[in-house]
């Protein structure tokens, strides 16, 4: 029994260690150290109970701590979330093969978990991923070829490949499956190495990012719209006019307009006027009421141009659960939840695009959407120079959201081989280059006024030319080849006996 405990304490000590290599604590080399530990955990031949239970722990306590951000959203959604994932992650330990063929068959059980996770249910829920928990390491090289699904195998691969190869050392045997996965990775490192990365056009976009700053930790309710409106005004207001600056970008859904649309309304006018002072375009974030469903809210980032044109609109597609809309909701309010005060957005259905008025086009994800690659994935297919994202994260204390969105915005930027330029309105605002450089990251609550010359670029990289669908199928692809072989060892095993 106190083994069967040990076994338990290190499987969540190996899940609290992965936690710890993400945003905001960083420290990506533990992501290896607690996917071995994890391994460890699990034992030569553990029985069907201690295998999920050990999955279990492992994924609770690695995305507990890593989307703690949730218990501000939702108490009972983050226990919910945390629970079901975590135990994915236990069937996940049920559904690996045991044996030898578990270096193999494990890291692909658990990352076809997470590629679920991605994108089920409720759209997906990508926080804590052990991509983003690598943008600061030597494998991030490895999202501009299959995204955040590749890093992900290939840190469970080599977490795992570590702890068979430190068992093959005590046994004095080699384990040339350790060993050939490892090399598999290698292989992986140097596609990632060669990779196309995108090439400059020759032409640049010199950009400011507004932060209006703010009190963190504070909700639409406790806070009028317009003060927010004009924290951006004041600080857009300190701009001097440039003829070398050609765009000035506002975080997301810092303009609330309630019964008119924006372009009736006072806020449009102040804005307008701020885009000729100028002389360049304001692409604002913007919240309406859409005229044929008043009691639904649209969030939107639309262009005015200098002559007071509004010349382009993207509308948010993916939508925060229990943040933007809520989910059965019908069924929530019948056993009383509070859900009352979240109301819900209209899904936008357009590409991800804006074009400014001189017909640069810009790839487009609104907070939220950053952290799902095929989003800005889309916006380079169609044409995206630049990649633009407009956030709002003042709502939440801490910064788990914050760090690990920069850190998501970084991902986009190497997977795309774009400028990706982020604008908060309490933060974080900053540019990331194509290679995942963040340059003039503002802080937390202040007022900022941040500029930058960025390339405008074409060219696709492996990721958008390719998506997440092949090495999700490889994945399956390696589980099933995993669970094969292990059939065919007791099978020859049993022959000889």
């Amino acid at each position: 029994m106190s083994e069967r405990w040990s076994r338990l304490a290190l499987a969540l000590g190996g899940g609290f260690l992965v936690a710890l290599s993400l945003p905001p604590w960083g420290w990506w080399p533990l992501a290896f150290a607690g996917v071995a530990a994890y391994d460890v955990a699990l034992g030569p031949a553990p029985r069907r109970a201690l295998r999920w239970g050990c999955g279990f722990l492992f994924g609770l306590a690695w995305l507990g701590m890593g989307m703690g951000w949730m218990w501000q959203l939702s108490v009972p959604g983050y226990l919910a979330a945390s629970s079901i994932f975590a135990a994915a992650h236990g069937a996940a330990a049920l559904a690996a093969p045991p044996g030898p063929w578990r270096v193999i068959g494990l890291p692909a059980a658990h990352a076809l978990v997470e590629a679920i996770r991605f994108s089920f249910p409720f759209g997906g829920v990508p926080l804590a991923s052990l991509g983003i928990s690598q943008v600061g390491g030597p494998l991030a090289g490895l999202a501009r070829v299959g995204g955040v699904i590749l890093i992900t195998w290939v840190v469970l691969q080599v977490g795992c490949a570590l702890r068979a190869i430190g068992a093959a050392i005590r046994r004095r045997e080699p384990d040339w499956r350790a060993f050939g996965s490892l090399a598999a990775v290698a292989v992986m490192a140097l596609l990632a190495a060669v990779a196309p990365r995108g090439t400059d056009t020759g032409r640049t976009l010199d950009v400011i990012a507004v932060q209006g700053g703010g009190e963190q930790g504070t909700s639409a309710l406790e806070v009028p719209a317009r003060l927010v409106t004009s924290r951006h005004l004041a600080a857009t207001r300190t701009i001097e006019p440039d003829p070398e600056l050609e765009l000035v970008l506002w975080p997301e859904n810092v303009i609330d307009v309630d019964d008119i649309p924006f372009a009736e309304s006072e806020e449009y006018r102040a804005v307008a006027a701020e885009a000729a002072r100028l002389g360049v375009p304001l692409a604002v974030g913007v919240t309406e009421d859409p005229p044929e469903n008043p009691d639904r809210f649209l969030n939107a980032q639309v262009v005015v141009a200098p002559d007071g044109t509004i010349t382009s609109r993207y509308e948010k597609v993916r939508r925060v659960p229990f943040g933007e809309y809520v989910p059965l909701r019908g069924f929530l309010e019948a056993i009383g939840a509070p859900v009352d005060r979240v109301g819900d957005a209209v899904p936008g259905t357009g590409p991800a695009v804006i074009d400014l008025p001189d017909g640069t086009r810009l790839g487009v994800v609104i907070s939220w959407e950053v952290f799902f690659g095929g989003r800005a994935r889309e916006g380079v297919e169609h044409g995206g120079q630049v990649l633009v994202n407009p956030t709002n994260g003042a709502s939440y204390t801490g910064t788990i959201v914050q760090t690990q969105q920069v850190a998501s915005s970084r991902l986009r930027a190497i997977e795309t081989g774009r400028w990706v330029v982020q604008a908060a309105p309490t933060g974080f605002s900053a540019f990331v280059s194509p290679s995942g450089k963040v340059i003039d990251r503002t802080g937390v609550s202040e007022r900022a006024v941040i500029r930058h010359v960025v390339a405008l670029r074409d060219g696709r990289t492996w990721y958008v030319s390719l998506g997440e669908r092949p090495w999700i199928a490889l994945l399956v692809l390696v589980f099933a080849g995993a669970w094969t072989m292990t059939v065919l060892d007791r099978r020859r095993l049993s022959d000889r006996r």
